[in-house]
C-alpha cells in the first residue's frame, strides 16, 4: 500500500519520505541549479576553443599554449564532475538498509548492509574551521569506520533527523533485538531516552 510523499525543503535540497510495500524510502534530492549547468557549458566551450586555437595556430606547442590547455582542462573537469542528483536511503524490514546514491549523468551507486551488521545509527555534529554540518553515520559490527549515510550530500539537521528516527523504529522493530532487551523503552533511541539526555 503506498503513502503519499512526506517530504522538507530548504534553498538547495528536498527531503521525501516514501512508503512502499512495507519498505520505507527516505531521498535528499538536490534541487537542479541551472547556473551550474551553465558554467558547465561555458567550461566546455573555453576548452574546445583553447585547444582549437592551439592545435590550428601557425605557431608551434609553446609552453604558455601547454599551460592554457592544462588550465582550461582542470576548470572544465571541475565543472564536469558528475554531481550527485539524489542520495537515498531505503530500509526494507527483516533485511536491512541499502544506501544509494544517484547521479545526473543517469549512474546508480548503491550499497547494501544487512540488519545484522548495524550496531547503532549516530547523528554526528561535524566541525571543520571553516563550516560546520550535521551527517547521519551508521557504526557497523566489525568495521573501524562510521559509514556515513549521504556520502556527498549535506543535508542540514531538520532533513536527518526524521531519517535518523526511522532508523532508531527499524533497530528496535528487529525480532533479536527485542529478544535481547525486554524492555525497548530504555533503549538508546526512545524517546524517554533523549529526555534523559
Amino acid at each position: 500500500m503506498e503513502q503519499p510523499a512526506l517530504g522538507i525543503s530548504d534553498g538547495i535540497y528536498a527531503y521525501k519520505h516514501l512508503c512502499e510495500g512495507g519498505i520505507d524510502i527516505h531521498e535528499i534530492v538536490v534541487k537542479k541549479s541551472s547556473f551550474r549547468i551553465l558554467l558547465y557549458y561555458i567550461g566546455t566551450i573555453c576548452l574546445l576553443a583553447t585547444v582549437c586555437r592551439t592545435l590550428l595556430s601557425k605557431e608551434g606547442l609553446y609552453l604558455s599554449s601547454l599551460w592554457s590547455i592544462s588550465f582550461a582542462g582542470i576548470i572544465a573537469k571541475c565543472l564536469r564532475c558528475d554531481p550527485v542528483k539524489k542520495e537515498s536511503l531505503v530500509i526494507m524490514p527483516t533485511f536491512g538498509v541499502q544506501l544509494e546514491q544517484h547521479f545526473w549523468s543517469g549512474r546508480v551507486r548503491r550499497k547494501f548492509v544487512p540488519i545484522g551488521k548495524i550496531l547503532k545509527q549516530v547523528l554526528n555534529e561535524c566541525v571543520t574551521p571553516v563550516t560546520c554540518y550535521w551527517s547521519l553515520a551508521l557504526l557497523l559490527r566489525d568495521e573501524y569506520e562510521l559509514m556515513l549515510v549521504f556520502m556527498k550530500l549535506r543535508p542540514p539537521a531538520k532533513m536527518l533527523v526524521p531519517i535518523w528516527n526511522a532508523l532508531c523504529a527499524f533497530k528496535n522493530s528487529d525480532s533479536t533485538r527485542r529478544l535481547a532487551d525486554p524492555h525497548p523503552k530504555d533503549s538508546a533511541c526512545s524517546p524517554e531516552s533523549k529526555l534523559k539526555t
